[in-house]
């Protein structure tokens, strides 16, 4: 199992960072490649044109401000692609989202919240998972831990409200 996570900037990197460190987690391969949509176009359709024949099964695509980057891949492949906004102008990321959100038909995009990186890359696990069981197993055990997570500091709450 292998994706990729298509950068718009090198600047994007320590919000997509905390994305390929849940993946690395999940045991899935992430190529790392920094691409941009307006600068490098002809490398980001090629890119997007041969990604499923070298091995690609999905591609996060992050860009902030215009953010056309998922939406150009996703209109060149057949893969998934998941969008990440990035918080990277005045607007807070609002113009990211909004531009990878506002897909027209047929180049579908799943968008996940501004900054939300470990979103994207357990949206990526649960994607994956239809085909792996394995991730499957993985990411329902992610889940029940972090359910006791929850109870648990639920009940350290209400321990201490009853004691004070």
């Amino acid at each position: 199992m292998k994706i990729a996570l298509v950068l718009g900037s090198d600047s994007d990197f320590p919000v997509v960072e905390k994305g390929y460190n849940v993946l690395k987690e999940f045991g899935v391969e992430a190529a790392v490649r920094v691409i941009s949509a307006h600068r490098t176009p002809h490398e980001a359709l090629e890119f997007a044109k041969n990604a499923h024949n070298n091995g690609y099964e999905l591609i996060i695509a992050a860009a902030g401000k215009a953010a056309h980057l998922p939406g150009v891949l996703a209109g060149c492949t057949p893969l998934p692609v998941i969008g990440l906004p990035i918080k990277s102008s005045e607007l807070d990321g609002m113009d990211a989202l909004f531009s990878i959100v506002q897909m027209p038909p047929g180049v579908p995009v799943a968008t996940v919240g501004i900054n939300c990186a470990e979103n994207a890359a357990l949206l990526a696990v649960q994607i994956l998972s239809v085909k792996y069981e394995e991730l499957r197993e993985k990411f329902s055990n992610y889940k029940k831990q972090m359910a006791e997570r929850v109870l648990e500091k639920d009940k350290k709450l209400n321990e201490k409200l009853l004691s004070s």
